[in-house]
C-alpha cells in the first residue's frame, strides 16, 4: 500500500508495510512456523498455502534437526502485480531432547503443515554411589 504526499507525485511505502516486513531489523523467512512441546509431543507447524504437499514440500531430519523445504513455481504474469513468493523457500529448527524423529508425522491440512514425533520419556535423576579406592 502506498500513498501520495501532498503536493507530490512521490509514492512512499505506508507504515503498515513497514512494520509487515521490518528488515534490515529482523530476519525474513516467507515459511513461518510454531513450535510447541506438550502431552509428551513435540510438534512444528508451518504456513505453506498453496502449496502441492505431493510434488512441492520436503520434509527431513539429520543430526538433531528438521528441515522444511518447499518450492513454488512462478507463473507468467505479464502486466499484472505480484507479492506472492516463488522460489525454494527453507526452514531448520533444531530438535528437543528426547525427540524420537524415526518416528515423525506430517499431515497438511488448509495450507498449514503440521509435523510431530514423540519425544522419549526422559530418565529421572539418579544419586550415584562414589566407592573409592583405598591405595
Amino acid at each position: 500500500m502506498t500513498s501520495l504526499l501532498p503536493g507530490s507525485r512521490m509514492a512512499l511505502p505506508s507504515i503498515a508495510a513497514w512494520l509487515d516486513h521490518p528488515w534490515p531489523f529482523t530476519e525474513h523467512n516467507p515459511v513461518r512456523i510454531e513450535e510447541s512441546t506438550e502431552d509428551g509431543k513435540y510438534t512444528v507447524r508451518a504456513e505453506l498455502p498453496g502449496f502441492d504437499p505431493d510434488k512441492h514440500i520436503t520434509v527431513t531430519t539429520h543430526d538433531g534437526l528438521l528441515t522444511i523445504e518447499a518450492e513454488r513455481e512462478a507463473k507468467k504474469n505479464d502486466g499484472g502485480r505480484s507479492e506472492f513468493y516463488y522460489g525454494k523457500f527453507s526452514r531448520t529448527v533444531g530438535l528437543p531432547a528426547g525427540a524420537e524423529a524415526a518416528k515423525i508425522a506430517a499431515k497438511y491440512t488448509d495450507g498449514i503443515l503440521e509435523i510431530s514425533m514423540p519425544l522419549a520419556q526422559q530418565p529421572h535423576e539418579k544419586q550415584v554411589t562414589i566407592h573409592v579406592d583405598k591405595a
